[in-house]
C-alpha cells in the first residue's frame, strides 16, 4: 500500500489539534466549578498573583491553568506585561450561564461520554440499548446546561412567534405541554415569557423531574408550572394547545407512538412543537462541526437511548426533516412544517 506522505502528515496535525481539544475540556470544567472564568469576566488584565489572589488557588495551579487557558485561545496573554485577560466575548461563552452563547454545559455532555464509554462498548457488543437513565448524572445537568442558552435565546423570541397565532394564544392564556422536559428549562423559560399561560412538564426520569421542581421554585413560576413523572405515550392531560418536544423526539423508542398520543390529547386547532437537532436530509450534507458532534453524541447516547426502548425505532439525533415527517405524518397529523432553525435547531409546527 503506498503512503500519501502529505494526507498523513495533515491527519497526524488533525490529530494533535484533537488532543489538545480533549486535554483542555476537563480545564474547561475545572474552571467552570471552581468560578475562575467568573472571576475573570469583567476584571481585565490580571497578572498571575493578581489572579490566584482572586480566585483562592495556590500560585502554581493558578499559574499552569492559566497558561493552558492562553494555549487553547479562551484568555488572552499579554507577553510584555505578563498578563491574562478573559475578553467580553469569551466571558459570554465559558462565565455567564444566562448568556446565548455559554458552551459549558456541552462539555459536562462530553465528561459523561468517556464516563458511559463501557456500558456503550457493552451495547455495541450485544446489540443492547442503553437507557438515558443508565447514563452518569453529568449528562443530564449538562444537556440542560447546554440547551438552556438556546431556548433563552430564540424560544420566546422566535420560536414561538414561528408558529402558526400560538404566540397571541399563550399571551392571552393557554395550556401547554413540554414532554420529556427534563430538568425543565424549556418549561421555565415559556412560563417566565408567558405568565397568563399554565405549563406542564412529563419525563420519566424522575431525579429530573424532582430538579424541574426545584428549578421552577427558584424562578418564581411554581404557581403556573407544574412538573409530572410521565413517559410520551401515557402521559396524562387533554385539550392542550401547545404540547412540545424539545430535543428529545429522536432518543424516543416509538415516536411515532409517542405522536399518536399528542394528537389525543390536543385540542382540534393545536399545535406540536417539534424541536430536533439541525440536520440536513443527505449524510454527505451533515458532515461538518455541527453534525459532527450530533453524529458523536448520538453514537453514544440518543440510539442506544432509543434502542433500550419498546420499538426501538433509533431515529438518530441526525434524522433531518424528511425523516422527521415521515413519522409526524405516521402519527396521524396531515400538516408538517418547517417553522424556524437556528445552526444547532430544526423546529417544526405540526396539526392534526
Amino acid at each position: 500500500m503506498q503512503i500519501n506522505e502529505s494526507r498523513l502528515n495533515a491527519l497526524l496535525e488533525r490529530m494533535v489539534g484533537e488532543f489538545g481539544a480533549l486535554a483542555s475540556a476537563p480545564l474547561v470544567l475545572l474552571g467552570d466549578r471552581l468560578g475562575l472564568y467568573k472571576a475573570m469576566a469583567g476584571a481585565g488584565a490580571l497578572t498571575v498573583d493578581q489572579f490566584s489572589e482572586r480566585t483562592g488557588l495556590r500560585l502554581r495551579y493558578a499559574q499552569e491553568w492559566l497558561n493552558a487557558q492562553a494555549a487553547s485561545g479562551f484568555v488572552d496573554y499579554d507577553p510584555g506585561a505578563q498578563t491574562y485577560a478573559l475578553s467580553p466575548e469569551a466571558a459570554m461563552v465559558l462565565a455567564d450561564d444566562a448568556s446565548p452563547a455559554f458552551m459549558v454545559g456541552g462539555f459536562e455532555v462530553l465528561m459523561s461520554l468517556f464516563l458511559d464509554i463501557d456500558k456503550v462498548q457493552k451495547a455495541f457488543r450485544d446489540g443492547s440499548g442503553l437507557g438515558w437513565h443508565e447514563h452518569h448524572s453529568s449528562l443530564f445537568s449538562g444537556t440542560e446546561r447546554f440547551f438552556r442558552a438556546g431556548y433563552n435565546a430564540n424560544l420566546a423570541p422566535n420560536w414561538i412567534p414561528a408558529l402558526d397565532g400560538m404566540s397571541e394564544r399563550l399571551q392571552a392564556g393557554a395550556r401547554m405541554a413540554d414532554v420529556g422536559c427534563g430538568f425543565g428549562a424549556s418549561t421555565i423559560v415559556m412560563a417566565q415569557a408567558y405568565p397568563a399561560s399554565t405549563f406542564v412538564g412529563y419525563d420519566f426520569h424522575e431525579p429530573s423531574i424532582a430538579a424541574a421542581r426545584e428549578r421552577a421554585a427558584a424562578a418564581g413560576v411554581a404557581d403556573r408550572v407544574r412538573f409530572e413523572v410521565a413517559g410520551a405515550t401515557r402521559y396524562p392531560g387533554r385539550d392542550f394547545d401547545l404540547v412540545a418536544f424539545f430535543d428529545c423526539l429522536h432518543d424516543m423508542g416509538d415516536p411515532v407512538g409517542a405522536g399518536r398520543h399528542v394528537r389525543e390529547t390536543l385540542k382540534p386547532d393545536g399545535i406540536w412543537m417539534i424541536v430536533e437537532p439541525f440536520a440536513n436530509d443527505r449524510l454527505e450534507d451533515n458532515l461538518n462541526p455541527v453534525g459532527r458532534i450530533y453524529y458523536s453524541a448520538s453514537t453514544m447516547v440518543c440510539t442506544p437511548c432509543s434502542l433500550s426502548q419498546d420499538v426501538g425505532l433509533a431515529l438518530g439525533a441526525q434524522a433531518g426533516e424528511r425523516r422527521l415527517g415521515e413519522v409526524v405524518r405516521e402519527a396521524g397529523f396531515s400538516r408538517f412544517r418547517r417553522a424556524a432553525q437556528t445552526p444547532f435547531n430544526l423546529v417544526f409546527e405540526a396539526r392534526p
